[in-house]
């Protein structure tokens, strides 16, 4: 008899931004397959025996294709266990979840789904930067700065460049010069604020504020790496410094 698996995300790095849902997902699971941004207090969440199979990736390091992930979870799915199937932030933005339960259905497995908090919303929160606020956003874009295999971004510029809108980017740090010049191509002005939020709601958050115009420099002179959340637009002048215990970097002041 198949077992099943659970999609479930595990939020941006806070155990304490897990849902009941996901939390309730990974303790009923008897093996659990996670990736690399999951913390360890939120591993450590699972039922004890458990087994645990690492398969994360980092940038131009995938250890384990995604082709792989697909037949573990597919084999140990078809093996009768219950399948916990752990991700950073929300399973369904930008996180592959979809591509994962279109392949386990085709093969007649089920899959249930615990949404996440997803990266956007846990910088948000931690940093008290709104994504949407009345008179300076009336909406907010999700945007990958990255492809696969390293293709060259062809985002639409023009869409993504509007003032009123907040724009978030995420896995954007080794293109954030591009994106930046893509922006400012279609007019968005270079004064346009970004704060940089690496590693959100984990001890090791950082923090840095730039402006479009020279955001990739202050990124490389602070040494920012993954993962790191860029969030661009007026709501950024809503940014207030707070007497918090992560490292705080400003650039410019």
């Amino acid at each position: 008899m198949s077992g099943k698996v659970f999609l479930i995300g595990a939020g941006p790095g806070d155990p304490e931004l897990m849902t009941l849902r996901a939390l309730r997902m990974l303790r009923d699971a008897d093996v659990v397959v996670y990736d690399r941004l999951v913390s360890e207090e939120i591993l450590a969440m699972h039922t004890p025996g458990a087994r645990l199979i690492p398969v994360g990736k980092a940038p131009k390091c995938h250890t384990v294709p995604q082709d792989r992930i697909n037949q573990i979870l597919l084999e140990q799915a078809l093996a009768g266990h219950r399948v916990a199937r752990l991700k950073g932030g929300d399973p369904m933005i930008f996180g592959r979840g979809s591509e994962e339960a279109a392949f386990l259905m085709s093969h007649g497995i089920a899959v249930e789904y615990a949404p996440g908090i997803t990266a956007a919303q846990g910088a948000s929160c931690s940093t008290g930067v709104p994504l949407t606020h009345r008179g300076l956003a009336t909406s907010v874009q999700y945007v990958t700065g990255h492809r696969q295999a390293d293709k060259v971004l062809d985002l639409d510029w023009k869409r993504l460049a509007d003032p009123d809108t907040t724009l978030v980017i995420y896995m954007g740090v080794a293109n954030i010069g591009q994106i930046a010049m893509g922006l400012m191509t279609e007019n968005l002005p270079g004064s346009t604020p970004v704060l940089a939020v690496g590693k959100a709601t984990t001890p090791d958050e950082r923090r840095l504020v730039s402006r479009l115009d020279r955001v990739a420099a202050d990124v490389r002179a602070a040494g920012l790496d993954a993962p790191t959340l860029f969030i661009t637009g007026k709501v950024v002048s809503l940014y207030a410094e707070r007497p918090v215990a992560e490292l705080l970097e400003h650039a410019h002041g």
